[in-house]
């Protein structure tokens, strides 16, 4: 049983992922804004805070042994590149300055698909963050996902023709299967299997990588 505090644990994946951690018999804390207890699921423990906020982060942590940081600019898009640099960039450094003087041994960063031809701004915040997460020496994941479909994020579904078709170029095969579109159980199942498996180093989960996690979570039940 891991103990495990999540920050963006109201979202699309956060909500998904407690809910997955919570059925296998892990303790999970989420830190959450006032008004938002409601939004998570039944059997995870709300903790109100500020997660741009290193104290608020570090009072959170409690005894956890894994944090998973989840917070982001919600819908991202090339012209919010000032929100990834004030919210996600961070809160992402918040979450580090907390792991670092806690019990932390597992740092589950929630990253993108690099390189990109395109998010620039969103991309470097992200490298940016890994790269810190890196030197401060805790053990980390970093989980790459481009675009994780599910309820509501299915409109890129009408993209597979031409994924299909760059897919067979070999000059295009590589970004294509990198940038490829995944669905939120196989990422909820890979970030499963890194949380009860942590490597003691640091591990990167690509789209193939994910999708090689979820087969081996889907082994293991």
């Amino acid at each position: 049983m891991r103990e495990l505090l999540v920050t963006g644990g109201t979202g699309f994946l956060g909500k998904a992922l407690i809910a997955e951690l919570v059925m296998r018999g892990h303790r999970v804390r989420a830190l959450v804004r006032e008004g938002s207890r409601g939004k998570l699921p039944a059997g995870c423990e709300a903790v109100v805070g500020d997660a741009l906020k290193t104290e608020d982060i570090a009072h959170s942590l409690g005894t956890a042994d894994t944090l998973v940081q989840l917070v982001g600019t919600p819908s991202p898009a090339p012209w919010r590149a000032r929100q990834f640099r004030d919210v996600d960039a961070v809160s992402c450094r918040a979450a580090l300055a907390a792991a670092k003087g806690s019990a932390v041994k597992h740092f589950v960063y929630l990253s993108v698909a690099q390189p990109a031809p395109m998010m620039h701004a969103y991309v470097e915040v992200r490298a940016a963050c890994e790269q810190q997460i890196r030197a401060s020496g805790i053990p980390a994941t970093f989980v790459r996902p481009w675009y994780i479909l599910g309820p509501g994020r299915r409109w890129p579904l009408v993209l597979l023709p031409l994924y299909w078709l760059l897919g067979l170029l070999p000059a295009t095969r590589a970004g294509a299967r990198r940038l490829g579109l995944i669905p939120l159980d196989e990422v909820v199942r890979a970030m499963i299997v890194a949380i009860e498996q942590p490597s003691g180093k640091t591990l990167i989960l690509d789209r193939d990588a994910i999708a090689r996690a979820a087969i081996g979570y889907k082994s293991a039940l």
